[in-house]
């Protein structure tokens, strides 16, 4: 097994060197005990927990809610009962989102073509309302 400084690791993560030490800090990873010389070595296993945490963030995970997935191994008491609840709060929280991206991504369709149709000034459409209220563009 390759030793990994905390250089290593960052390239092979894709991340940078301030990620996997503020990781660190939130928990999230474990600052390693054992050392090369005066460096820290980071198991081979960090690479996989580390690209975990990144696509759980893209899919709009918080930092928290991260960690409490990554605790869900570590805890005995654990059932599927927990992993259930938690799991389908979250996929309510995905729909809403969703709803929400759906309607942003309609009012922008109609500012574009209300902006099509039309030379005059932005300012009669109210941007910054948008996403709130939709334009009334019968586009």
């Amino acid at each position: 097994m390759e030793a990994l400084t905390i250089g290593k690791l960052a390239e092979k993560a894709q991340v940078g060197v301030e990620t996997i030490r503020f990781y660190e800090r939130k928990g999230l990873i474990k600052k390693p005990t054992s050392k090369q010389g005066a460096f820290r070595v980071y198991p081979n296993e960090l690479i996989s927990k580390i690209n975990f945490i990144k696509k759980a963030q893209d899919l709009g995970f918080t930092l928290s809610e991260v960690k409490e997935l990554l605790e869900l191994n570590t805890k005995p008491r654990v059932t599927c009962g927990t992993v259930k609840t938690k799991t389908l709060a979250k996929v309510e929280e995905i729909k809403t989102k969703i709803a929400d991206l759906e309607r942003m991504k309609s009012s922008l369709e109609k500012l574009a073509c209300a902006c099509d149709a039309s030379q005059d000034s932005i300012k009669q459409y109210k941007v910054q309302e948008c996403f709130d209220i939709g334009l009334n563009c019968k586009c």
